[in-house]
């Protein structure tokens, strides 16, 4: 990393841990929301790569960002600092830029949540950072050209409860309103240069015996169709199989098909692992 590079983090790293000091001191635990941003571009600006020969890269091209926001009122206020003017995608991208990194197009969806999970490092907010082909996100240009997508509001206007059955997770239930959920082994997956390729929304823990052995770390995910308003099961590749269970009845969902469509009731098989689904408007 370049001198420029280390004095940035050094500055970061003395900046929260003055920040955090200052708060115990004064007995506030509470963020306010333009402080919230600037922690989450840092967060961004954090996963920045030498490249070699003095040259940066940012390696992802989606940003999914949770923001804690549990009332009307709080919700407002952190939604006037990320719409406002410049919006979180302007921020993190002038970041990226300063930080003298080569931008490829950025895709930033932002979700609100009522409560935070228990992964998350930081108490107000969690980013998952994905690197996947431009073709599914919306609002790319031309090959080259910097083109950033925002997703500001709730992405899905319901709401999915999963609650694990079988198997042990990082939580028992979870409260999600996204456009794509995975689940797996491990919150954080990374591959042979550990570097990471996915963080799971419902995690099962690593040594959590037979049961979570037979979950894989990319197991499946849980697609919403904006349009039609469904969540879909699509299996990732998993090593033992993804399935729904519904009215006594096992439907297989092989790797790469169109999935299935979730339905309130149903249990999502995880290889031993069964998860039930509640969805609500």
């Amino acid at each position: 990393m370049d001198i420029l590079g280390k004095a940035r983090k050094l500055e970061s790293t003395i900046a929260r841990k003055l920040d955090s000091a200052a708060r115990e001191l004064m007995g506030s635990g509470a963020h306010e929301p333009i402080e919230i941003v600037n922690l989450i571009v840092e967060a961004v600006e954090h996963e920045v790569q030498s490249s070699g020969r003095g040259r940066r890269v940012f390696p992802f091209n989606r940003i999914a960002v949770s923001v804690l926001a549990p009332s009307r009122d709080a919700r407002a206020r952190l939604e006037a600092i990320l719409e406002g003017e410049p919006p979180l995608h302007q921020r993190i991208v002038e970041r990226l830029r300063a930080a003298r990194c080569h931008v490829e197009d950025v895709a930033v969806g932002v979700v609100y949540v009522g409560r935070p999970q228990k992964v998350w490092p930081h108490p107000d907010f969690h980013v998952e950072f994905y690197r996947e082909p431009p073709s599914p996100l919306r609002g790319f240009g031309a090959q080259g050209h910097v083109s950033v997508a925002t997703e500001t509001t709730e992405v899905s206007s319901n709401r999915i409860e999963l609650t694990v059955l079988l198997g042990t997770a990082e939580q028992t239930t979870y409260s999600l309103a996204a456009d794509r959920i995975d689940l797996g082994r491990s919150v954080e997956v990374r591959d042979r240069r550990h570097r990471l390729i996915r963080m799971n929304h419902v995690a099962f823990i690593e040594r959590g015996g037979e049961v979570n052995q037979s979950v894989s770390r990319r197991h499946a995910h849980i697609a919403y169709d904006s349009h039609s308003g469904h969540y879909r099961l699509h299996d990732d590749g998993s090593v033992h199989g993804t399935g729904v269970v519904r009215n006594g009845r096992t439907i297989a969902v092989p790797a790469g098909s169109h999935g299935v469509r979730l339905r309130s009731g149903d249990e999502v098989v995880l290889g031993d692992a069964r998860v039930r689904v509640t969805l609500s408007s």
